[in-house]
């Protein structure tokens, strides 16, 4: 089976943060190894609007550009809806921040299997509609 996976901008932007830190450092080798995954054809990635969005104000135009080459090699890619907004504000209500909301109901529109993230909110919550998983937790179940 081919899993459908969405990475929401902080995962994307993890091998850019300190590396210095063991977990930032192995976290960031996962979605490598996912995103290596991707290119070979092992997962589907899914983009968003929301990722184009957030990516546009990223400050580093090296990273910008690195990011903004993945929405070319996504399967699919989510454009903004009523529905989205409207499961946004479902979430929301979990205590989820807006953004975050958005990403996570743009992953669930694409029906993907799993949202990858390092956002330690979003992991610590639970939905009925899609897995949050961290990236290296994520491919400790892949048995890899």
């Amino acid at each position: 089976m081919k899993y459908r996976i969405y990475l929401d901008n902080c995962c994307f932007n993890r091998p850019y943060d300190d590396q210095s830190y063991l977990v930032i450092r192995l976290e960031s080798e996962a979605k490598l190894f996912v995103q290596k995954e991707i290119l070979q054809g092992t997962f589907e990635l899914v983009w968003s609007y929301m990722l184009d969005f957030e990516n546009s104000v990223n400050p580093y135009e090296n990273r910008k550009r690195a990011i903004a080459e993945w929405q070319h090699i996504a399967a699919l890619d989510i454009d903004y809806s009523d529905e989205i907004v409207e499961l946004g504000k479902k979430i929301i209500s979990k205590g989820i921040k807006k953004k975050d909301a958005l990403h996570i109901a743009c992953a669930i529109q694409a029906k993907c299997d799993y949202f990858l993230t390092t956002d330690k909110k979003i992991l610590n919550s639970r939905f009925e509609e899609i897995i949050t998983i961290n990236p290296l937790d994520f491919i400790k179940i892949l048995e890899v």
